[in-house]
């Protein structure tokens, strides 16, 4: 017998109805959405019936009653145009799609083809690693990732262009990045502020700091640390556009609160010398540590020789020797020198320690 991938019944079915009727999932009683028909940040007004609903007994245990019916928000919902709404939802991910599907029979159909890129996206990302049980096919992921951002879903578009990316043909990618950049997608608008960095072509397009730093901030604000992390270190070292190191500091923190670990490790640095905010040994020493912890090969150095100053030799040989092992080869000078000054049994200690340690785990 014929034996059909998944992936090709995948591209078989995708004209079939591809999401259940409503009798086969659960109903949301409401839906949090911001009104946008009438130009109001508001919440639909949901209203409710004003006559009585009489309950009649149908025996002498149970009994039942209408629940009411609100059509004037149902209206408001299904009366939104089906491009600004796909235009809205064309970041979100399958959960948030799932939701918003559920708010009624015309964003069902509307939300249709992001669900399908959701499903092509996942191949995607099966084909680009060899994973779920397929061969790394780069190829084949690149036209998942392009039949999923023709379906409009920008988390698509972000994927296939650093497809692209990696393949050299820098123009598409950042042509990718661009439109979901411009769809708000915050992942395209940091990789098209990375791309002006990088510069597209030296000879013919160089760098351009001012429009990075544009797009940068605009997905800083929406929350991407590593774009607050790239935006700092523009302000922070940036000829081109004007230094302002209060900015960079402020995004540093930004960043690294949300468990950027390079930021971790500038933030501290900042707080050592008092550079865009005010000196603190207590919370450079916290961040520091914290980028120690999370791996950062520079950070177990410097953290190492703090402990030393401070009288802690033990802690500080595992954090020099761990930072050795990362490649920070003036480590090894320290960290021998201290061990000079322990115990043969101290010493055994404090590689078993290194031995056993595992960096905290980062998502960045």
């Amino acid at each position: 017998m014929k034996q059909v991938s998944g992936y090709q019944i995948l591209n078989e079915k995708m004209e079939q109805r591809t999401w259940p009727d409503r009798s086969n999932g659960p109903r949301f009683a409401h839906f949090q959405w911001p009104n946008i028909i009438n130009g109001k940040n508001q919440q639909p007004e949901l209203h409710s019936s004003t006559r009585k609903t009489k309950i009649k007994r149908r025996n002498s245990r149970f009994c039942s009653t209408s629940p009411p019916q609100s059509t004037d928000a149902a209206h408001d919902f299904a009366s939104l145009p089906f491009d600004i709404l796909t235009r809205i939802a064309a970041s979100f991910t399958l959960p948030h799609l799932r939701a918003a599907s559920f708010v009624c029979r015309s964003w069902s159909d509307a939300l249709r083809p992001l669900r399908e890129a959701m499903v092509l996206l996942r191949w995607g990302k099966r084909f680009k690693h060899g994973r779920g049980g397929v061969r790394k096919n780069l190829d084949k992921a690149l036209d998942s990732f392009l039949k999923g951002a023709a379906r409009g879903s920008t988390l698509a578009m972000v994927d296939a262009g650093l497809v692209y990316w990696e393949m050299d043909k820098k123009e598409d990618a950042i042509a990718l990045y661009r439109k979901a950049a411009e769809l708000g997608d915050p992942a395209g608008q940091c990789n098209l502020g990375i791309s002006y960095l990088q510069g597209f072509d030296y000879a013919t397009q160089p760098p351009d700091r001012t429009e990075a730093v544009k797009w940068l901030y605009k997905a800083s604000i929406a929350g991407h640390v590593r774009a607050q992390y790239q935006l700092a270190l523009c302000l922070h070292q940036s000829r081109s556009v004007d230094r302002n190191l209060q900015e960079a500091a402020r995004w540093y923190l930004k960043a690294a609160e949300g468990g950027y670990v390079r930021a971790m490790y500038n933030i501290s640095l900042c707080y050592s010398v008092g550079e865009g905010l005010s000196q603190s040994r207590r919370q450079a020493r916290k961040w520091m540590k914290k980028a120690a912890d999370f791996g950062h090969s520079k950070a177990q150095f410097e953290h190492g020789l703090g402990l030393f100053s401070e009288g802690e030799m033990m802690k500080a040989v595992v954090y020099l020797e761990l930072a050795t092992r990362a490649g920070e080869t003036a480590a090894s000078h320290v960290k021998n020198v201290i061990l000079q000054l322990l115990s043969a049994t101290s010493r055994d200690r404090v590689m078993q320690l290194a031995d056993s340690w595992r960096a905290l785990p980062s998502t960045h």
